[in-house]
């Protein structure tokens, strides 16, 4: 029984007249928010994961006019996908690309627009649908997709946390909501909140990894050579496909999901009563009419900085064709490569940054910090990004960005002074 019963089981509920009920208090609205921030075939999983999120919501009756979608949609017509028109979160799973309703997509899925859409701004591009909420109303945000200390990435730019930050407050001043739950998915996902996000503005956050972990990708499938979902996304999933959501609480599912993505802390911040209410409040309040099973599969996970590297070294293992073979093994070997020369390129740029002063550069390019200085980091990565390597376009450069994040944490650093070393030697 896939998605399709579903659909019939409510095209004959409205044909008799049954209603699903939305029942918040005060008459209040379902709203949510799905993003795939990531574009490329290597990166399947994020939208796999944010379609998957579209039915969970649908399934559960969540108003479908009231969930609005930003992904790529490079992914199921994809030249690289084997099976056209078909995106999967799980091996031998269900199409969950199927019955999607996009309403940004491609260059529209910008930080921008995410913005612009959540605060319920008028958005001339895409569907034009917004979250037109009120003081009444729930929302609920899930973001998928790459990361690093405060910020999380979009295909051509990225999103920081103090952005979105001052966003949830003015969204909370002008009564947008009476709760919001954000759900991310992302390396250093954490510290989009940590420390930051308030706990009196009626919003709980969970995310994948703490502020200084990366998240992890997971279910390898053979044939496509990617992986299809990511592990906290997977799990929170995978739970509200099948539980009573009306009897779980928030907290109920953080402690299932915790339990279950073993390879990182998964984190929660923010107004911790609103973790006592139940999921339905903000994922949908009816049974689910889908007869799900999930049998147990190993979940092959892996960091999702790694995952390119993973999918080469499979694709390697798998092929019989002696050119192929070594194709591939030279496309491993340039990205290695890349990779050194990155890490070797921020190195000297550290250096420069501390005066070459040997006991800070070792510091700087060794210790994993939650603390921030965003007033230095914000617009050094943003220089860096513009003048040495694209962020969003070579991700492993935002495995780097800690170096940036301890230097601004040196007494007396500034962006001005990384600004001026990113120039000696980009």
């Amino acid at each position: 029984m896939g998605f399709s019963f579903s659909v019939n089981l409510l095209s004959f509920a409205l044909l008799c007249g049954i209603s699903f009920s939305h029942s918040l208090k005060d008459g209040g609205k379902h709203w949510a928010l799905l993003v795939a921030g990531s574009n490329g075939f290597e990166n399947y999983r994020h939208q796999a994961d944010v379609c998957h999120a579209y039915h969970v919501l649908k399934d559960h009756g969540f108003p479908e006019e009231n969930i609005i979608v930003m992904m790529y949609d490079d992914i199921a017509y994809n030249t690289e996908n084997k099976d056209k028109g078909v995106i999967i979160n799980r091996p031998n799973g269900e199409n969950v690309y199927q019955g999607v309703k996009i309403d940004y997509k491609g260059k529209d899925v910008t930080p921008e627009v995410f913005l612009n859409v959540l605060q319920g701004k008028k958005e001339q591009r895409g569907s034009k649908r917004v979250i037109d909420s009120g003081p009444n109303d729930h929302i609920f945000v899930n973001f998928v997709d790459h990361g690093a200390p405060g910020l999380v990435a979009f295909p051509d730019d990225s999103l920081h946390a103090r952005e979105l930050m001052t966003a949830l407050k003015k969204m909370h001043k002008k009564k947008r909501f009476a709760q919001m739950v954000l759900y991310v998915e992302a390396c250093e996902s954490g510290s989009m909140f940590n420390k930051i996000l308030p706990n009196n503005i009626n919003i709980y956050a969970t995310t994948a990894a703490n502020a200084k972990e990366s998240s992890y990708a997971c279910y390898l499938d053979k044939h496509l050579d990617t992986y299809l979902g990511d592990l906290y996304s997977v799990n929170w999933m995978e739970n509200s496909d099948v539980a009573n959501l009306k009897k779980e609480t928030l907290l109920n599912q953080f402690d299932i999901v915790r339990k279950n993505t073993n390879k990182s802390h998964v984190m929660e911040y923010g107004d911790m009563d609103i973790a006592s209410e139940p999921v339905s409040d903000f994922q949908g309040d009816t049974p689910s009419a889908r007869n799900v099973y999930y049998p147990a599969l190993p979940f092959d996970a892996v960091p999702s900085h790694d995952v390119d590297l993973h999918i080469l070294r499979h694709k390697i293992q798998s092929s019989t064709i002696e050119e192929e073979r070594s194709n591939l093994s030279r496309q491993l070997d340039y990205k290695f490569k890349v990779r050194s020369e990155i890490a070797s390129q921020m190195h000297k740029i550290a250096a420069a940054a501390v005066g070459h002063d040997s006991g800070l550069f070792s510091e700087a390019i060794s210790i994993r910090t939650e603390d921030i200085n965003f007033d230095c980091y914000e617009p050094a990565v943003k220089y860096y990004s513009a003048m040495c390597r694209n962020i969003n376009q070579v991700p492993f450069a935002l495995r780097v960005l800690y170096i940036l994040q301890n230097v601004c944490n040196i007494q007396g650093m500034s962006s001005e002074i990384l600004i001026r070393a990113m120039d000696d030697i980009c």
